[in-house]
């Protein structure tokens, strides 16, 4: 699978559903809950952690197949 569709896929797959999670606990605790806390909390901590997902997604490039007609950075020169 070619980087461009790996990257993107493990960082919607890793955040999909957080949104949803707070929107659950709160209309389930309300907003004065421990459960509504910690869904807030984990959409804080989300925000640094997918930037180190990104991170890592762009440090193994080159794990992954090229993509289908892209050149070696540096060809064409």
């Amino acid at each position: 699978m070619p980087h461009a569709v790996a990257a993107p896929g493990a960082l919607i797959g890793a955040s999909n559903f957080f949104e949803l999670a707070v929107a659950t606990a709160i209309s389930l605790f309300g907003l004065g809950s421990g459960a509504t806390l910690a869904t807030v909390v984990g959409v804080l901590v989300e925000v640094p952690v997918m930037l180190s997902v990104c991170s890592a997604c762009n440090r193994t490039r080159h794990w992954f197949r090229p993509a289908r007609g892209a050149t070696a950075p540096g060809a064409g020169r």
